[in-house]
């Protein structure tokens, strides 16, 4: 006869067996489940890549592709005024040979960051601002960038922010109908004392309703304002095009929900990284990576 204590966790094991089934039903969510949550498992949808405002501001085109082939970043969104140095005098040829290395590359040259804003009240101002505006997008088109980042930059004290929100929407759908011609997107950065704010956002778009011209979602604060990132996030979601992150780490954004919203909304677009300068940059960049794709429950 066996002893009655092996009866007992004969008892125990078989009774655990039954109900792991079970169990294993209960943990495990349905995939309908899984894609509410907006994480994936496998390839992300997303692409990671970086702007070159403050990490790389001192890198030239070889060092920026160099960087981020080591460290899995698939493109970049250069910024204007920076050592890389394409700028809008750049010649045909160099043009061209910036084309050629992208192309030539892992690294995608996805964007042309430049810091035009259409807010002032200076009629003569904003001509030239955007003319300016023009000049480089057509260097994007010639580099082969699908689009050009820009900003709202502030509301000036004298002037009816109703008027300048719409000031602001008229210069973006003139750019919007030119880049029509170059198939070069306006990409409006969410940037600005004031025009930083989502619902500001909104009328500016609504006015340039204009299907070249999206938003760069770009990490702030502000996104957290009023009635919430979630309502804040509806507001715009459908004109999002590119998506500026600041360090993953920071504990005062949301940035597993940002992930979240995007990825259930089938982004596919650009998330472009905003570091501080570092001694050590690749490993940054590394680190950088990880997170964001252990965000996504993809690790």
């Amino acid at each position: 006869m066996a002893h009655p204590h092996h009866q007992t966790r004969r008892r125990f094991f078989q009774s655990a067996a039954l109900a792991l089934p079970a169990l294993a039903t209960f943990a495990t969510p349905s995939s309908s489940a899984a894609e509410a949550t907006g994480f994936l498992k496998g390839k992300p949808r997303m692409k990671l890549g970086t702007v070159t405002y403050n990490l790389a501001k001192d890198w030239d085109i070889e060092t920026i592709l160099k960087n981020c082939e080591a460290t899995g970043f698939e493109g970049v969104e250069l910024r204007t005024t920076h050592a890389h140095k394409v700028e809008v005098n750049l010649s045909k040829e160099e043009r061209g040979e910036v084309r050629r290395r992208f192309a030539d590359s892992k690294v995608e040259l996805m964007g042309l960051g430049s810091a035009f804003d259409y807010h002032t009240p200076d009629q003569a101002q904003l001509k030239r601002d955007i003319e300016a505006t023009r000049e480089y997008m057509k260097l994007a088109h010639d580099v082969g960038a699908s689009g050009v980042k820009v900003r709202p930059n502030g509301l000036p004290k004298e002037v009816d922010v109703q008027k300048t929100l719409e000031q602001i929407g008229r210069s973006l759908r003139e750019l919007g109908q030119f880049g029509d011609g170059l198939g070069v997107a306006i990409r409006l950065e969410v940037h600005g004392q004031g025009t930083s704010l989502l619902p500001h956002i909104k009328t500016i778009l609504d006015v340039a309703s204009h299907s070249n011209v999206g938003i760069t979602w770009n990490s702030n604060q502000t996104d957290l304002a009023g009635d919430g990132f979630e309502a804040n996030f509806d507001l715009v979601k459908h004109k999002i095009i590119c998506v500026h992150m600041r360090d993953l780490f920071l504990q005062e954004y949301p940035f597993r929900k940002l992930m979240a919203r995007l990825n259930s909304m089938n982004y596919t677009g650009y998330c472009l990284a905003e570091m501080p300068d570092s001694k050590d940059p690749v490993r940054v960049m590394r680190y950088y990576r990880a997170l964001w794709l252990a965000y996504q429950d993809l690790l």
